[in-house]
């Protein structure tokens, strides 16, 4: 981070977060805490307005509102985050060496995660509500062959159990009888899709049939002139943060060679000879 102007060297974390403020601060951005409840993204100027009824104005607009985890609905589920329960393998398996892990899911994300937490964990047990997976073969074909991994099909996660602030295991519901038993784990993962957060934009930019905004790869225009998109709003794949940060640099390029162009559009014609 030491090649860029105002970015101190050796740090990491919520500290870097923080410098990456304070450097965008220096070159004149307005930072607003709040949410916005309402857009109007259709015409030269577009609107933004925050919870505090004020309306922001620009000529353009950069979406990245990102997506959001499916969750299971359940108790506790959001008060262990972190402590047993987790919506990324690929972040926090690491932390579960040795241990006995449940994967909640039954598509490709499902059997990816449960695979890549076999380099960690003891065991992974994969709960699906219904008979089949819905994976593609060859990730199916992997996650059958795996030691590591047993299935609890016809199954879902009726209540998380917890003790000393910590998961402490899961009860599986039957779909078909009903009947409860306990799942000794110490790792839940939860494998069952994300949301992307779009409900703002419905009616007024091009989504896809999943949700996702759709722009006109490969760059990051959108439906409307003026508006961009970047990140896991956009990203139905990799939903990296590394990633979300390129496509962010990509629309920030894009909106600054929209501007120009405006720019050159208002300039006057030179006078007659």
């Amino acid at each position: 981070m030491e090649n860029f102007p105002g970015f101190p060297s050796g740090i990491d974390g919520p500290d870097l977060m923080d410098s990456m403020r304070v450097q965008a601060e220096k070159f004149g951005t307005q930072m607003i805490d709040d949410d916005i409840v309402s857009v109007d993204l259709t015409g030269p100027i577009k609107e933004v307005t925050d919870s505090e009824g004020t309306v922001h104005r620009a000529k353009t607009v950069i979406i990245a509102t990102g997506s959001g985890y499916r969750k299971l609905g359940l108790p506790k589920e959001d008060e262990l985050s972190g402590r047993g329960v987790s919506w990324c393998a690929t972040c926090d398996g690491f932390f579960f060496r040795d241990r006995d892990i449940v994967v909640v899911g039954g598509g490709n994300t499902a059997m990816e995660e449960a695979t890549f937490l076999t380099r960690f964990a003891k065991s992974v047990t994969v709960v699906h509500r219904r008979s089949t997976l819905r994976a593609s073969k060859v990730m199916q074909n992997r996650a059958f062959t795996d030691d590591k991994i047993s299935f609890a099909f016809d199954s879902e996660i009726a209540e998380i159990k917890e003790k000393d602030g910590m998961l402490a295991g899961v009860v599986l519901r039957d779909t078909f009888t009903g009947k409860l038993r306990d799942l000794d784990v110490t790792g839940l993962f939860i494998a069952i899709g994300h949301d992307p957060r779009t409900e703002l934009f419905t009616g007024q930019l091009d989504l896809d049939d999943e949700g996702y905004l759709k722009v006109q790869a490969p760059s990051t225009r959108t439906s409307l002139p003026g508006v961009f998109a970047a990140g896991d709003v956009v990203d139905r794949t990799y939903r990296q943060a590394i990633t979300a940060a390129g496509t962010g640099c990509a629309a920030a390029l894009d909106a600054e060679r929209y501007l120009a162009a405006l720019r050159t559009k208002d300039e006057p014609a030179p006078a007659a000879v």
